[in-house]
């Protein structure tokens, strides 16, 4: 049988939305762990959320910095969720959080947990070639978001809800070049390169962990799915 790996997007306002989010990371937690006990392994890079934010607007007012350098302030971030996850999961994860998501070392453990990588992303990027590095053709993008929409509904009240769309068709909506702390539903650098690799992403709002579960199972689910 196939080993079955999951590799997992998770978003930083799923981690820290205003404050560390501790019942939703127990919950996460506690399901990934249920998960290893039926032989599934999981690749989780974590983004930075508000923890970012907080850092990257406090840079902006006080300094003039370049995107190079806000965009290590935001991986830095992501290291720190990251670091903190591996933490949580105590001995079922690898000792050391993936620095380089294009060199995953192979091991024994059920669980490695990494952040974000290189300046002129997000970790989305680093989601997609960490699926490419294991030979993975899906990563799943948890966020605070149920589905990707035709436009922002926190705007827009005829925002369109979207199951199934093309790598394509979402690059048109989504904003057309990197800036470090995009809000966004995906990366726009990470949608280019997953178009070109063939990389299947299902987007879906973390907080509903039956929902994920579901996913895990191979049933429906609610959610975006990108091929």
């Amino acid at each position: 049988m196939k080993e079955e790996v999951f590799v997992i997007s998770l978003g930083g306002s799923l981690i820290c939305p205003e404050s560390i989010d501790t019942s939703f990371l127990k919950n996460f937690c506690n399901l990934i762990l249920e998960n290893t006990k039926k032989g599934r392994k999981f690749l989780i890079i974590t983004g930075g959320g508000k923890i970012s934010r907080f850092y990257l607007d406090a840079t902006k007012e006080i300094a003039d910095p370049t995107n190079i350098d806000l965009d290590w302030i935001g991986i830095a971030s992501t290291r720190l969720n990251a670091e903190f996850l591996r933490v949580l999961f105590a001995e079922n994860a690898y000792e050391k959080i993936i620095l380089d998501p294009d060199n995953i070392p192979q091991i024994e453990k059920p669980i490695i947990v990494g952040g974000g990588w290189k300046p002129g992303n997000s970790s989305d990027l680093a989601s997609i070639h960490a699926a490419i590095s294991i030979g993975s053709k899906k990563v799943i993008n948890l966020s605070n978001i149920d589905y990707v929409y035709d436009k922002d509904p926190k705007k827009y009240t005829d925002a369109v809800k979207i199951e199934n769309i093309s790598w394509v068709d979402l690059i048109d909506i989504l904003p057309q070049e990197w800036k470090p702390g995009l809000n966004s539903p995906f990366d726009p650098v990470a949608a280019c390169y997953a178009k070109e690799k063939n990389i299947e992403v299902a987007i879906m709002n973390g907080n509903n962990l039956e929902n994920l579960q579901n996913y895990f199972d191979g049933k429906e689910f609610l959610g975006t799915s990108i091929k």
